[in-house]
């Protein structure tokens, strides 16, 4: 059994601490893309908006998820010490190899099944962790609160630092 990735949150709150942490590289990433992109000051304006700024947060938060990878064995006798977990399994039960992400606060754990593209059952399995308990968990209030901000936004002309504070990178 191997593992792959650094964020493995016992609770919501290490969760949101690590989600915070990777907004400013989030930030860092748009803004550098950008500029390889050669966006004038208009064109960065106009096109990097909150939203981009957010996609990139999550996708690096996602792609951090720490993942255990292992035969279908390993995986049931994990899951065998750890009775209380839902499981959210995705794939063939009767493939060999299996990779799992538990999240403790939500007592879940979710698993891929796949024969030989381990790179590619990593990556699935974390976007489903993200989309299947982290999103949720981590913008549930937050997701209505920047709505409500973007909504403002559209109706007032705002300035480059009003906007960035709208965008909730750097939190």
């Amino acid at each position: 059994m191997e593992t792959h990735g650094t964020i493995a949150p016992a609770s919501l709150d290490e969760a949101e601490a690590a989600f915070d942490r990777v907004g400013p590289t989030a930030q860092v990433v748009v803004r550098e893309t950008a500029k390889a992109m050669d966006f004038d000051r208009e064109e960065y304006r106009e096109r990097v908006t909150g939203d981009v700024i957010e996609t990139v947060r999550n996708a690096l938060f996602a792609e951090s998820l720490s993942v255990s990878v292992g035969t279908r064995d390993e995986f049931d006798d994990w899951r065998a010490a750890h009775e209380r977990y839902e499981v959210v399994e995705l794939g063939n039960p009767d493939v060999d190899r299996v990779a799992w992400h538990a999240v403790p606060f939500a007592e879940t754990v979710l698993a891929t099944t796949f024969q030989n593209e381990e790179d590619a059952a990593v990556s699935t399995l974390r976007r489903n962790a993200f989309g299947r308990v982290y999103r949720d968990a981590l913008l549930g209030e937050e997701a209505e609160t920047d709505e409500a901000a973007a909504a403002d936004d559209d109706a007032a002309e705002t300035d480059d630092d009003e906007t960035d504070d709208a965008t909730g990178a750097g939190r």
